[in-house]
């Protein structure tokens, strides 16, 4: 993507967020190569494949942008780490439905003679209790170091490289690096218990 100035991204977001349907669907447009690239990044983690693909990724986060239009996204940078957050709650949601949907979603629980229930409940796929693991641990962590999150929201989630999670968070890839090796430890020790 050949990427916007800041000023006219900029711009586009804060006429946006006045309630212009158009500048709101240009700001889309704008940055859609970009929000694909970090749905690749975070989808193709997972080696099993999945019935969510980029494209799905990105038009279902475009469907919750459009919802939230109230949050006050102040530049580029502020809208990428939104979109971190946005699709981080788009594959989580997936995920959820589709365990429930394995689990036999809204199927009457039929009652065998002796009164135990039937429940059908087959071992999930690693990686999507994986990642259901890693955003309970994020919520737990975000009560105490919520810089943190945004981080790995944008790392682990995001799929963004440390120099662009610098670049949109304003800090310097040797912060980030710093940051999210405590992150990772934090997580691990959260992870473990």
């Amino acid at each position: 993507m050949s990427e916007q100035p800041q000023s006219d991204l900029t711009d586009l977001i804060h006429r946006a967020q006045s309630g212009d349907a158009r500048a709101f669907d240009d700001l889309f447009r704008a940055t859609y190569d970009e929000l694909r690239a970090l749905a690749h990044l975070r989808l193709r983690r997972d080696q099993r494949g999945t019935l969510l693909d980029t494209t799905a990724l990105v038009h279902e986060s475009y469907l919750r942008f459009a919802a939230a239009r109230r949050v006050r996204i102040e530049d580029r940078s502020h809208f990428m780490n939104f979109a971190a957050r946005v699709m981080r709650s788009v594959v989580i949601d997936f995920i959820r439905e589709r365990q429930a949907e394995r689990r036999g979603g809204d199927a009457a629980r039929i009652s065998l003679t002796n009164g135990a229930e039937v429940l059908v409940d087959p071992t999930t796929a690693g990686g999507e209790s994986e990642v259901l693991r890693v955003h309970d641990a994020l919520e737990d962590l975000g009560k105490r170091a919520p810089e943190l999150v945004r981080l790995v929201e944008m790392r682990y989630f995001g799929g963004m490289t440390e120099a662009e999670v610098a670049k949109a968070l304003d800090i310097s890839e040797r912060t980030v690096r710093r940051d999210w090796e405590k992150a990772r430890l934090l997580l691990a020790e959260a992870l473990a218990t």
